[in-house]
């Protein structure tokens, strides 16, 4: 049986799109650091578990998904740096550019999401998380925990979420923070109003192989799911 969950990874893809093939001046190397790596091992085996899946296969760097249409700084929907502060552009794309591509990735992304939520009970965001935190963050230079879940305080009720950290840590034998470094991004916030939702980050530190973490992530979401059921 199918697991009655929604999973997003938004910023496991690496492609630039067309519309900017031309101005982009990152690497694929600067895509890929700006994304987040290991996501697709970690996330992808669940999508033959659970019952909805969405996913992109474009760089967060180019169009982040977990941000919101109006949200134009330089780490936004459409950035001008990754969040290492590498220049995404030889020059920053017009405005008709800017709204085709929100048109044709970022709004397609979230109105999925909204179509699917009707047919599960609880959203995970996945994502993974750089083992000390990027310049832009704002725990700029911080070593990071393990696994960090957030729920913005309000996207699932807080007995799930520590429900859930505390599968979480028996399965990794690792210690799980709640809302620290991450308190949660546009994705569960915009849709907690559909069904809840949590977000999970995994460090990229090397404690456990991306397989090792899809494995155990996926016995403590069954047994958190069993324990709620009760």
């Amino acid at each position: 049986m199918t697991l009655p969950i929604l999973v997003s990874i938004p910023h496991a893809g690496w492609k630039i799109p067309p519309e900017v093939q031309d101005i982009c001046i990152l690497t694929e190397k600067d895509i890929l650091e700006d994304g987040d790596d290991g996501a697709a091992e970690i996330y992808n085996p669940l999508k033959k578990e659970v019952e909805a899946f969405v996913t992109t296969d474009i760089g967060r760097a180019i169009v982040d998904m977990n941000r919101a249409e109006d949200d134009f700084w330089k780490d936004g929907v459409i950035k001008t740096h990754t969040c290492w502060d590498v220049p995404v552009y030889s020059s920053y794309p017009s405005e008709a550019t800017i709204a085709t591509m929100i048109a044709k990735y970022h709004r397609p992304y979230h109105t999925q999401l909204s179509a699917l939520a009707r047919r599960v009970k609880i959203g995970i965001d996945g994502h993974t998380m750089a083992a000390v935190a990027p310049p832009v963050a704002p725990d700029s230079g911080e070593e990071r925990p393990p696994v960090c879940l957030s729920n913005a305080t309000f996207t699932c009720p807080q007995g799930w979420i520590e429900l859930l950290a505390q599968c979480l840590s028996q399965s990794l034998d690792l210690p799980v923070s709640i809302n620290h470094p991450f308190k949660g991004g546009h994705i569960i916030r915009s849709h907690a109003h559909e069904i809840p939702w949590i977000q999970i980050e995994f460090s990229r530190a090397p404690f456990l192989s991306n397989q090792q973490k899809s494995i155990l992530l996926l016995r403590a979401l069954k047994e958190w799911l069993a324990l709620l059921s009760e």
